[in-house]
């Protein structure tokens, strides 16, 4: 058998090298993945920033009426990481099963259209209360997060009062607070909601009407951050 030469040994034994510091960086990335994806954290939830919040929600907002999923992707994931303290891979993780909840219930036409959005939602919350220090109940706030979506959805069946109290008892649910306690927030979130659908209706929302419903959002956030702390 032919004799390697030093070069060629040393050719090898480089490549080697390579191959094995590859792996190596590939077994850290899953253990981090693992980590960051599986892992119990006990991050506060309660301390968003109502500005910010309020400003991501509004452009939220804009991306799921325009049918921009990819664009609400993104946002989701900049809120998750940014206001409720996200590691990063699990920020896109919670942000697909949000986007993929709000997109299935957008094309829906009926309660049960709009229940197949639950296993999503049911996700979603798992990350949250997998991230947060709130043993809130995850089941129970999928369904009165998909609830006031389907009163807003049936707002002129249901009326302005019963989407007022479906926003609140939402919020109330993460948070394990009196919906009494949130309905402020809660009416403030609605009376933006009732102005992007009067507008839209009318024929379209206004850049002066989008600044309107920030400003209302940011005060229901800053209203809801009052409330649980």
């Amino acid at each position: 058998m032919q004799r390697l030469s030093r070069a060629q040994r040393e050719k090898q034994n480089s490549k080697w090298s390579r191959r094995e510091i590859l792996l190596a960086l590939v077994a850290l990335f899953f253990v981090y993945a693992a980590f960051d994806i599986f892992w119990r954290f006990n991050r506060d939830l309660r301390q968003f920033d109502p500005v910010a919040t309020g400003k991501l929600e509004t452009d939220m907002w804009r991306s799921y009426y325009d049918r921009r999923p990819l664009k609400l992707f993104f946002e989701l994931t900049e809120m998750l990481r940014t206001q409720y303290q996200f590691p990063w891979l699990r920020s896109y993780l919670g942000a697909y099963y949000a986007t993929q909840a709000a997109f299935v219930f957008k094309d829906g036409k009926r309660r049960a259209d709009y229940e197949k959005a639950l296993p999503a939602l049911e996700s979603y919350f798992t990350a949250i209360h997998r991230t947060g220090d709130i043993n809130f109940n995850i089941k129970n706030t999928a369904k009165l997060e998909l609830e006031w979506w389907i009163v807003h959805r049936q707002r002129e069946s249901y009326g302005k009062a019963a989407l007022d109290t479906a926003c609140a008892n939402a919020a109330a649910a993460i948070y394990l607070v009196s919906p009494d306690s949130t309905f402020e927030h809660g009416r403030l979130r609605a009376e933006a909601m009732v102005i992007r659908d009067v507008r839209a209706a009318a024929g379209g929302v206004s850049e002066e009407e989008w600044a309107q419903i920030d400003v209302l959002l940011q005060a229901c956030y800053h209203s809801l951050s009052r409330v649980i702390k």
